[in-house]
């Protein structure tokens, strides 16, 4: 299997699993390949590390959560990964440029 189809597979396998705690080690496991080579693969198919990726992905479906619901930020931290909603707050605005309430009025 080449090396985008294995990416490929993973990026999914990835974003069914989402929602459950994540590190590489975890994704390595999945994937059968040793955490250094499949970070080497990963990024020379994506062009990004694949820690970011998943952290990327979880700021993106956290910010969606912002847009369209009206769950408080702490249980959108929480249901995102975070361990406190201050951790969440800094990891958002380092990204967005804005706090998760800024980004909930203005968007």
């Amino acid at each position: 299997m080449a090396h985008q189809e294995i990416i490929a597979t993973l990026i999914q396998w990835i974003d069914e699993h989402i929602d459950q705690p994540l590190n590489i080690d975890m994704v390595a496991k999945k994937s059968g390949y040793s955490k250094w080579y499949l970070q080497r693969m990963f990024r020379s198919v994506t062009r990004q590390a694949l820690g970011e990726y998943i952290r990327l992905r979880r700021l993106a479906l956290a910010a969606e959560a912002l847009r369209t619901t009206q769950k408080p930020i702490f249980d959108i931290a929480m249901d995102h990964g975070y361990i406190s909603q201050q951790t969440f707050s800094r990891v958002f605005r380092r990204e967005y440029a804005r706090t998760p309430t800024d980004y909930r009025q203005h968007v």
